[in-house]
C-alpha cells in the first residue's frame, strides 16, 4: 500500500513538473517572438547604437537651398515604420531635438541656444517637430546660420555641446563637432541672404542673435 501511494505521488509530481516546463517554454517563446518578430529590444543599446537608429529614422523637410526668406515650413520628422523595414522598438527612446543659431564674429562663430523639444519615439508612428518661430535669416546684414540636432537621452551639457571654428560662410556639417557619440542627426543649414558670402568681410554679432549626417563624429 505504501509503495502504491509513493508511486502515485511520484507520478503526480512528475506530471506537474512537465506542465510547468511546458508553460515556461511557451512563455519564453512568446517573449522571444515579441522581441525578434514584433519589435527591436533597445534596452541595452549604447549611445552609438541609439544614434544609428535615429539616423535611419530622422528626416529634414523644408528650407534647404537658402532661397526661402523664413523657416516657416521647415520641420524635423521622425518617421514611422516603412514597408519591409522593421525598425519599431519594444520601448521608446527619449529623444531631444535641439536648435541653435551661429553668428559670425571677428574671431569665431558665436553660438546661441534657441529651443529644445523633448519627445519619445519608437518608430511606431511619425513625429514632427516644427522649426521655432522667428529664426534669424541674415537680412539685417549679419552672417547667421541655423543648426539643429536630434539625439537620444538627456539634454546635452558642458563638453557635449556643439562647437565650431573657422569660416561660418563656408562651413558644412563636418565642421560642427559634438563632444558625444549619441548625436543621431545634425545639420548646419545653408545661409539665407547674402550676408554670409565668402568674399565679404565678417560682420559683428547681432545683439538679437540669441533668438549629411554622420552619427560617428566625436
Amino acid at each position: 500500500m505504501h509503495s502504491t501511494q509513493t508511486r502515485f505521488r511520484h507520478a503526480v509530481m512528475t506530471a506537474a513538473a512537465a506542465v510547468l516546463a511546458l508553460l515556461a517554454t511557451g512563455c519564453w517563446n512568446a517573449s522571444a517572438g515579441a522581441r525578434t518578430g514584433g519589435c527591436r529590444d533597445a534596452g541595452d543599446w549604447s549611445g552609438r547604437e541609439q544614434a544609428a537608429w535615429l539616423r535611419s529614422a530622422v528626416a529634414f523637410h523644408g528650407t534647404t537651398d537658402g532661397t526661402d526668406p523664413s523657416y516657416a515650413q521647415a520641420s524635423v520628422v521622425i518617421r514611422g515604420p516603412r514597408t519591409g523595414d522593421v525598425r519599431v522598438l519594444c520601448r521608446p527612446l527619449a529623444v531631444q531635438v535641439e536648435f541653435w543659431t551661429l553668428t559670425a564674429t571677428t574671431t569665431r562663430p558665436e553660438m546661441s541656444f534657441v529651443m529644445r523639444y523633448g519627445l519619445s519615439a519608437d518608430g511606431g508612428r511619425t513625429r514632427t517637430v516644427a522649426f521655432p518661430a522667428g529664426l534669424p535669416t541674415g537680412r539685417d546684414g549679419t552672417c547667421v546660420r541655423v543648426l539643429f540636432a536630434a539625439y537620444a537621452g538627456t539634454p546635452l551639457v558642458g563638453g557635449e555641446l556643439p562647437r565650431m571654428t573657422g569660416d561660418l560662410a563656408t562651413a558644412g556639417d563636418a565642421d560642427v563637432r559634438f563632444g558625444t557619440a549619441r548625436i543621431g542627426v545634425r545639420r548646419l543649414l545653408p545661409a539665407q541672404g547674402s550676408a554670409c558670402d565668402a568674399g565679404r568681410s565678417t560682420p559683428s554679432p547681432s545683439p538679437t542673435a540669441s533668438t549629411g549626417w554622420d552619427i560617428y563624429h566625436p
